[in-house]
């Protein structure tokens, strides 16, 4: 049952490192230190008052930014490299007890799971930027930060069904990322053309009188 909790730990809090790592951080720590779950091998660090308060400030200045269009890409573009950094930090420490052979890989393992579900946030969020409305964006934000307290909540009760999840969530980002990343190509492909010198746009009824 402990193998099946770390499981969990690792893919649940890895997947929700790469939408909200602060929040996932905070979270996990808090868990820890109110008894609610035993982080596996040296991740317990994580729940020092320390490392908690610091997350809870970085999340609150998360919070704000990443409701504000295109600050919110700015925001993720940044944390390209911080998320799945993080994730492969606290995999590394989960297995400090294994041995090299196993918490390297795992580390690995952690970061790209985190890479994938920022990459989904990160790419959802740059289409729906595309739209004048702010709502949507905020909608967006607020959704993605219950989805983590979400994740949170599955890795504490119930380990087995968030590690489906994630595995499940990662074989629909394959297919979702494709799409996303050929939609917004388009669209930035249009406003590119759109700038250029002596561009027209085309007329509908002079292209249906040809």
């Amino acid at each position: 049952m402990e193998n099946v909790g770390s499981l969990g730990v690792l893919l649940g809090g890895s997947w929700a490192s790469g939408v909200n790592l602060y929040l996932t951080t905070a979270g996990l720590g808090f868990a820890h230190r109110m008894g609610w779950i035993d982080l596996p091998g040296q991740m317990e660090g994580i729940a020092h008052p320390l490392v908690i308060g610091l997350a809870l400030v970085l999340f609150a200045i998360e919070f704000f930014a990443d409701k504000i269009p295109y600050v919110d890409s700015a925001w993720d573009s940044v944390h390209t490299f911080i998320r799945p950094a993080g994730a492969t930090i606290l995999g590394y420490l989960a297995m400090a007890d294994v041995g090299p052979a196993v918490q390297y890989p795992v580390a690995v393992l952690s970061g790209a799971v985190a890479l994938d579900s920022h990459l989904t946030k990160a790419t959802s969020r740059l289409a729906i930027n595309t739209s004048p409305e702010p709502v949507t964006n905020t909608v967006a934000s607020v959704t993605e930060d219950v989805s983590v307290l979400g994740a949170l909540y599955l890795i504490i009760t119930h380990p087995v069904v968030i590690s489906v999840a994630v595995i499940l969530f990662i074989l629909f980002s394959f297919w979702f990322l494709k799409k996303m990343f050929h939609l917004v190509k388009k669209v930035f492909g249009k406003k590119e053309q759109a700038r250029r010198p002596g561009f027209e746009p085309e007329d509908p009824g002079k292209s249906k009188a040809s």
